[in-house]
């Protein structure tokens, strides 16, 4: 049965909404087997409601062996037992719909697992139907302007097959073998699995690794024509029969490349603003607006339709793929300084540590979060200021049970402690019993509080998801501030990034003779007049909208 389009029928919804990315082992576990389930995120749906958000962005949830957290699927069509059935799939897309939130899941278009059927099949014999359904080669000399993702664990991009004795491409672990899209097969197999899912009920897909889908020898392999008339012909599949569903593209790449990934308005709709990311905390620690505003003035116009995602956080490292050397030493500097909290190219930190657990940097990063160009993504556990476990490998430190209260387990689950994916954090500041959803839940002046109502003052302002963006002049390089303008609705936003207290004067002479009201306190400022002088406490920012 295809599932009708759900909730708003305005086709531009994402522009106003609040994501949400939850790591569904990590979230909350129904049965008590230690690990997060489908079950386990419809039993907090209200929690999510209430916080306000619009959207929940799933991390890989169809079966994998878990070789690189489920970006590794055996099974397009299957969910991973460990995180429930299809049904429980069915009843959780219902009960968010219910509840007036929307769903998208990852979607690994660019390879599988080793152990999908098509690999396995395509690795018995050079001669079979599937060969062709992968990218294989004599000898490992192919593509050699591709650079490696994984720079901590791999040394090449090929891995030698001893069954056929040839060589096949991965971009990422030995065990994720990269798709051949030259191959129409592939192609319409990627297609008919979109389709099964949004017939199903989903709300669409964010869309792993899309840069890297076409292969082209003397390339790097990444943006190729090839690869955007694919995905133009993936949104065409979508607009024709899937209305009103999110097409979400992750491509980390400079901004110039990353716009393309829009098209002409006819490729995805929304894309992660990687740039922006580093350079938010580049400005932070150096007390510093240049940073954000020039990658802003970086960053291509794009199309009407279209929509930046910004994140602080995600489940991957801080990736500083988009910075400069220079930038990325003094990243890793500030805020990496144990070895043990880099990965590949970026930082495997949480924001509540990145920020020293500072509670006035963590809601003025909030600030420039809501306000800044694009829809923002909160990581889960964010909200609360949790935080990370830097003694665990990989990209696990900064994914571990949610914490919903002091209780064993962090509330996240009532197995035994030896039967955990992973256990809660439970010492130190960080520790559920100092953070964690009930606590703050009953705390007027709780860090959680404080994101929920700045996301409620954000939906009612339509001007934060769709105005443009105007950068004013302050001679006062601490001050950060900005207005976003949309049809009659007209707020200033003023960012001090500093940590100390400061003055600032704003020209203003388009908007003389207006007043201005704080949305956050609801204070009332003197009429505004060509210069606008404001007295910023340390780390304070404004939410002034103008009448």
């Amino acid at each position: 049965m295809v599932r009708k389009p759900f909730g708003s029928l305005d086709p531009l919804w994402y522009k106003d909404a609040v994501f949400y990315e939850l790591y569904p082992r990590a979230f909350f576990d129904s049965n008590s087997d230690g690990h997060g389930d489908l079950r386990g995120i419809l039993e907090k749906l209200d929690y999510l409601q209430d916080l306000g958000v619009d959207c929940l962005w799933l991390l890989p949830i169809f079966e994998s062996p878990l070789v690189d957290d489920g970006y590794d699927v055996s099974d397009f069509y299957n969910i991973k037992a460990r995180f429930g059935t299809v049904a429980d799939f069915r009843t959780l897309i219902d009960g968010a719909h219910q509840r007036g939130m929307k769903i998208i899941a990852d979607l690994v278009m660019n390879h599988t697992s080793n152990q999908h059927p098509w690999f396995r099949e395509a690795r018995s014999s050079r001669h079979s139907p599937k060969r062709d359904y992968y990218l294989w080669n004599p000898d490992d000399q192919k593509f050699r302007e591709v650079r490696i993702i994984f720079i901590d664990s791999q040394t090449s991009n090929w891995k030698f097959d001893p069954a056929t004795n040839e060589y096949y491409f991965h971009r990422f672990f030995p065990e994720q073998p990269d798709l051949n899209y030259d191959n129409p097969l592939v192609r319409q197999a990627m297609l008919d699995i979109i389709k099964h899912w949004l017939d199903f009920g989903l709300d669409g897909f964010r869309c792993d690794a899309v840069p890297y889908l076409f292969k082209r020898e003397e390339s790097n392999c990444e943006n190729l024509p090839e690869t955007h008339a694919f995905l133009k012909e993936l949104r065409r599949l979508v607009d024709e029969n899937y209305p009103g569903r999110l097409l979400l593209a992750e491509a980390n790449q400079p901004p110039i490349e990353t716009h393309q990934y829009f098209g002409n308005g006819d490729e995805f709709q929304m894309g992660f603003h990687f740039p922006l990311m580093p350079q938010i905390f580049i400005a932070l620690k150096k007390q510093d607006a240049r940073p954000i505003i020039d990658v802003i003035r970086r960053t291509p116009p794009i199309p009407n339709m279209a929509q930046w995602c910004i994140f602080l956080r995600n489940h991957d490292e801080l990736t500083l793929e988009m910075v400069t050397p220079e930038e990325r030493d003094f990243l890793w500097r500030e805020y990496a300084p144990d070895p043990r909290m880099r990965l590949n190219l970026g930082i495997r930190r949480r924001l509540a540590p990145l920020l020293d657990n500072d509670r006035r940097k963590l809601e003025l990063a909030y600030s420039l979060l809501f306000t800044l160009p694009g829809s923002p993504i909160i990581y889960y556990g964010d909200e609360i200021g949790m935080g990370d476990n830097i003694a665990l490998k990989d990209r696990d430190g900064v994914r571990t049970p949610m914490q919903w209260a002091d209780a064993p387990n962090a509330g996240f689950s009532t197995a035994e402690i030896t039967a955990l994916y992973s256990r809660a954090i439970d010492d130190g500041e960080f520790s559920y019993a100092r953070v964690n959803v009930a606590a703050q839940q009953s705390d007027s002046n709780s860090l959680l509080n404080a994101v929920k109502k700045m996301i409620a003052i954000r939906k009612s302002h339509r001007a934060f998801g769709r105005g443009t963006c105007e950068f004013l002049e302050t001679k006062n390089e601490t001050v950060l501030a900005y207005v976003r303008r949309f049809e009659n609705e007209i707020i200033l936003v003023v960012n001090n990034l500093s940590a100390s207290s400061q003055t600032v004067s704003l020209w203003m002479s388009s908007w003389v003779g207006h007043s201005a009201r704080d949305l956050l306190t609801q204070t009332e400022f003197p009429q505004i007049e060509v210069h606008f002088p404001l007295a910023l406490a340390p780390h304070q920012f404004l939410w002034l909208v103008l009448k």
